[in-house]
């Protein structure tokens, strides 16, 4: 195998192959990136075997082959090469790395492509398309909102639901939840509802532009997609969803609205002085404004008071702040709501004028 091509065409591609392998084991295959030329193209390929990738980019092919060497270090190799075209060559059982116009000269260690693992395949008929800004703005609206507990390990992951119109996505860690639900122009094959794991989701995130569509195809226990030459895969997490309709609340009485970026300061200036590992902050919400406030410590306190519009009773709330800023952070708009009926009940954060997403907090006991 031998061909050449510029340095930065195959570094974006190799440093996202990379999220798609395994490095606990450096002498495993499957810490290995595949490299197969053919016709002026190369294929580039990447499993742990619970996800996969592959792209094909052009190169010069010199002498079509294929070959595998270890991911990492292939990658800090062309991290550290010049801004120029690059030649690769394998010659028995090492792939040889020099730029044309330097005397730079790298080797690696190759294993041999036929013990790469074969990738998985998606049903022809399984893919659909949808709109790179809505797919990313329905992940955005979720993945914080996940679970890192891996006892609950079907939490660990976004549930991707089809419905009518559209498509559903949810997110809950048992103290928390986000919701998303987008009506989209495109016809969407239905779908057994799945759970994805986050990294999926960040590493298509990665891939893409947020301009134009991607592919999505989701079967009993994978799902893929495909966004212009890349492809990539990942095992679903297995499990029951928690039934995440029970935790809407119906009706909800007192509604406060606020700005978006005065409670977003807000928060950063009172955490300041949050000692808590639980992260715990008040809320005393009244027609005059709402104060958030640390709870007293050896360091001392903070408050700050920010303008609100608000017709109801008076009450204090006991929230983890980073709860609220998370989905304060991906909102849209200037202004959002807070809404609830107790102050031991279910709290909803969602923007001013309402969209197709929202935010349920749990608060935390008053002692």
């Amino acid at each position: 195998m031998k061909f050449a091509c510029q340095k930065n065409i195959l570094l974006r591609e190799i440093m996202l192959a990379l999220e798609f392998t395994s490095q606990r084991n450096t002498l495993s295959i499957v810490s290995n990136v595949l490299l197969e030329t053919s016709e002026n193209n190369l294929t580039v390929k990447a499993t742990d075997q619970k996800i996969g990738f592959k792209t094909v980019l052009p190169v010069e092919t010199i002498e079509d082959g294929s070959t595998t060497v270890f991911c990492d270090k292939f990658l800090g190799i062309l991290r550290a090469l010049p801004d120029e075209n690059i030649i690769f060559e394998e010659v028995g059982d090492k792939l040889f790395i020099h730029p044309e116009r330097n005397s730079i000269n790298f080797e690696l260690r190759t294993i041999g492509a036929d013990k790469f693992p074969q990738l998985e395949e998606a049903p022809g008929d399984a893919w659909f398309s949808i709109g790179q800004k809505d797919m990313f703005d329905m992940i955005d609206q979720t993945i914080f909102a996940i679970s890192d507990d891996e006892t609950r390990y079907f939490m660990n992951g976004v549930f991707l639901e089809h419905n009518p119109e559209g498509l559903t996505m949810v997110a809950t860690d048992g103290r928390r939840l986000s919701y998303i639900t987008r009506h989209l122009e495109e016809i969407i094959n239905p779908f057994q509802s799945a759970i994805i794991p986050a990294k999926f989701l960040s590493l298509l995130k990665k891939s893409g532009t947020g301009e134009g569509t991607l592919s999505l195809a989701v079967t009993e226990s994978i799902v893929f997609a495909r966004i212009g030459d890349q492809f990539m895969y990942c095992a679903l997490i297995k499990g029951q969803f928690p039934n995440y309709r029970r935790v809407i609340p119906a009706t909800q009485t007192n509604i406060c609205r606020l700005s978006i970026s005065d409670m977003l300061e807000a928060l950063k200036r009172v955490s300041l002085l949050v000692e808590n590992k639980a992260k715990r902050m008040y809320l005393d919400i009244d027609a005059g404004g709402v104060t958030v406030s640390s709870e007293e410590s050896d360091f001392g306190q903070a408050k700050e008071t920010i303008n609100c519009d608000y017709m109801g009773s008076s009450c204090r709330l006991a929230i983890n702040y980073s709860y609220l800023m998370s989905p304060l952070k991906v909102m849209e708009g200037q202004d959002f709501l807070i809404c609830f009926t107790e102050a031991n009940r279910a709290i909803t954060i969602k923007p001013d004028p309402e969209k197709d997403y929202f935010h349920i907090i749990m608060p935390m006991q008053i002692d």
